[in-house]
């Protein structure tokens, strides 16, 4: 399924990026080829390979886990200082949802 410059534009707008025509037809190509890649792994055969949990080197299930530790947060100031739109100390975002 390959995809469209009309796709990438969607996705572009979705993630607010302002892209070139020369942009648009780039990522086309570059998308196009990542999705080919994908659609020629998914004819591997599978079948024998048991799940994992996540990928590692090493072969130690445990390598991963560690205690949950407590840190210092970033606090509404400094969580705030790039958002586009905060409004008394939360993030504001665009209603997604309508009411009908």
């Amino acid at each position: 399924m390959p995809i469209t410059k009309r796709e990438v534009e969607k996705i572009a707008e979705l993630a607010h990026l302002e892209l070139t025509e020369e942009e648009k037809e780039q990522f086309t190509v570059q998308l196009a080829a990542i999705i080919a890649y994908v659609e020629k792994l998914n004819e591997l055969d599978t079948t024998d390979v048991p799940p994992m949990a996540h990928a590692g080197r090493d072969e130690r299930a445990d390598y991963a886990q560690r205690d949950d530790v407590v840190g210092e947060g970033l606090g509404s100031e400094l969580a705030l200082a790039n958002a586009p739109d905060p409004a008394r100390g939360y993030f504001r975002v665009p209603k997604v949802i309508e009411e009908g």
